[in-house]
């Protein structure tokens, strides 16, 4: 059974590992072939043998973000209870965790689908919108049950989906806050935006 708050398996290969931490640090259009390669430890034909263009590297490393996050939300949505809060406070928190522990992919799936060939970025648009839609379910539920008090619950679940997002523009390991900290704090800040009740402390 997967495990939704687990984020630590990982399936690239050596030039995608290499594709990441240079798109996340350089940009895709400011990061070369040659580039790449050399940090996979590859000549360029080398690489072509693996991957025929950067493109396909970029769409590679997207679809994997994506749908690993799409798989973990929606494992997080069936460990729920079924009430509102509770998928609430499981989608949200593996959403939380997927942009703590998995930073770069989460950026470069975020920054750079606009450098992606548009037949490509629409398949992975319709998956961002079905995340979305997981997200205004839930808070349409909450409304229906009298636990949540948002009268615009489409804006609201974009406003909570870009908060999980801004985690990963900062978030630095062994700084002041620990991930399970972050997760608290933000959490609490997601359901002020859903109208619903501030979870309590111990």
């Amino acid at each position: 059974m997967l495990d939704w708050r687990d984020f630590s398996t990982e399936d690239l290969d050596a030039p995608l590992r290499a594709a990441r931490h240079l798109f996340a640090r350089h940009g895709y259009h400011g990061t070369s072939i040659r580039a790449i390669a050399e940090g996979a430890g590859l000549s360029v034909p080398g690489l072509y043998h693996h991957y025929p263009s950067k493109q396909v590297i970029l769409e590679k490393l997207v679809g994997q973000a994506i749908g690993q996050m799409l798989a973990h939300t929606r494992a997080a949505d069936a460990a729920s209870d079924g009430s509102a809060l509770n998928r609430f406070d499981h989608v949200v928190e593996c959403l939380l965790r997927f942009h703590l522990q998995r930073r770069e992919d989460a950026f470069i799936a975020s920054s750079e689908m606009r450098s992606m060939d548009p037949a490509v970025r629409r398949a992975h648009v319709a998956q961002r919108d079905e995340q979305q839609a997981m997200l205004q379910d839930i808070l349409e539920q909450g409304a229906t049950e009298g636990v949540f008090h948002c009268a615009h619950p489409r804006d609201a679940a974009r406003a909570i989906a870009s908060l999980c997002v801004s985690v990963a523009s900062w978030y630095a390991p062994g700084g002041s806050l620990s991930t399970d900290q972050v997760v608290e704090r933000y959490l609490s800040f997601a359901r002020g935006i859903a109208g619903a009740p501030r979870p309590c402390r111990d």
